[in-house]
């Protein structure tokens, strides 16, 4: 089952190399979407794939790279689009 979300992480989270692990465990789940930083310290994702994987990269925003701070996450579903090939991060 495909399924897609639209995450707001906050916490320590910028500056903290958290787009380029949440990237990778994406990447690696085999989870498409984006992640950027927000002006006011959040990070935003929207992540898509089949529910495993895309429940593996949420799993992931509740502990985030080794330097960062997770206070909250954020998540709403969406409908799936399939409108990416990949992973990437946005500036």
């Amino acid at each position: 089952m495909k399924k897609r979300v639209h995450l707001y992480i906050s916490g320590r989270v910028q500056g903290v190399f958290f787009r380029d692990y949440m990237r990778d465990t994406a990447r690696k789940v085999g989870a498409t979407g984006w992640v950027r930083n927000l002006p006011d310290g959040r990070v935003e994702a929207v992540v898509e794939g089949e529910a495993d994987a895309v429940n593996a990269v949420v799993n992931w925003c509740y502990r985030g790279s080794p330097a960062s701070r997770v206070d909250n996450v954020e998540i709403s579903e969406d409908i799936y689009s399939g409108e990416f090939s990949d992973f990437q991060i946005r500036y």
